[in-house]
């Protein structure tokens, strides 16, 4: 498939988000966050705090979240340049490598923590909107990556870098986690980041090779776009559908300094935009 590059000139993009109007956001590797514009071919810096920024999403209020890997923690940059610490970890358990951050429909932050490479050793964080920080679950500890809950919202589903694959954790009706499924395994890979579309395909990124791959509802994985040159696609750690319709695939790339985009014939399923999560301090 064709890939476009939006805008160039970014400090190697690990993280792409959309908010609930469609405007583009990304990271950068010395702490910036960039909101950009796929219409114009810009991105103006919004914000700089803190180290490599590794994922972001955004409430429905326009709260960006970010996590940090200098402070090792989540903060909000608030829609008035504000930033506030919105977790650091848990009262028994730091946070060490805060990789990335999603959000359900209760206003819940759920929050990957990598733990370290190659040991491992991850976790999965969950902010309450009342702002309780509690260990989710430890069940998903092979470099736990990308995050994303599914269309029906019953099921977080977890990059493993280094599994390497996808595994689902269930959101039980009381809000604690069930037991984790293995969703797929995928040798020869370090799958990064995740992106349900409308038809309730999981799209997985990779930090390696330089590759998107999608799965169909039955568990088939096929190859939506592969770059050996690693120019187009470079290192497309996190991806999320946004533009027009829903139809366009924005991929960041943290091997190179752009934002890359695929035009898909099919929408992505839309995020959540919760108005009461906890936005910090």
């Amino acid at each position: 498939m064709d890939v476009r590059q939006v805008v160039g000139g970014l400090d190697h993009p690990e993280c792409v988000t959309v908010d609930e109007s469609g405007q583009l956001f990304c990271g950068g590797e010395a702490g910036q966050i960039y909101a950009v514009s796929d219409e114009k071919g810009e991105a103006v810096q919004i914000s700089s705090h803190g180290g490599l920024i590794l994922g972001l999403c955004v409430n429905g209020n326009g709260t960006i979240y970010a996590c940090d890997t200098a402070g090792k923690n989540v903060f909000a940059r608030k829609t008035d340049g504000s930033i506030s610490i919105v977790s650091a970890g848990s009262s028994d358990r730091p946070m060490s490598i805060p990789n990335f951050p999603v959000l359900d429909s209760t206003g819940n932050l759920y929050v990957s923590d990598s733990g370290s490479w190659p040991e491992g050793g991850g976790c999965i964080f969950r902010v309450s909107p009342d702002d309780e920080c509690v260990v989710w679950s430890t069940a998903s500890p092979h470099f736990t990556n990308g995050l994303a809950i599914d269309p029906s919202g019953k099921f977080l589903y977890v990059a493993e870098s280094l599994l390497p694959g996808v595994t689902r954790i269930p959101i039980l009706p009381d809000g604690s986690a069930g037991a984790v499924e293995q969703v797929c395994l995928m040798p020869g890979t370090v799958p990064d980041g995740l992106a349900f579309d409308s038809q309730g395909r999981l799209y997985i990124s990779c930090y390696r090779p330089d590759r998107v791959y999608r799965m169909s509802s039955s568990g088939e994985l096929e190859i939506l776009v592969d770059d050996f040159q690693g120019t187009d696609v470079a290192a497309p750690t996190n991806i999320v559908f946004g533009g027009e319709g829903m139809t366009t695939l924005y991929l960041a790339s943290l091997a190179r300094w752009h934002i890359g985009a695929i035009e898909m014939d099919v929408a992505g399923a839309p995020l959540r935009f919760p108005t009461n999560s906890y936005e910090g301090e």
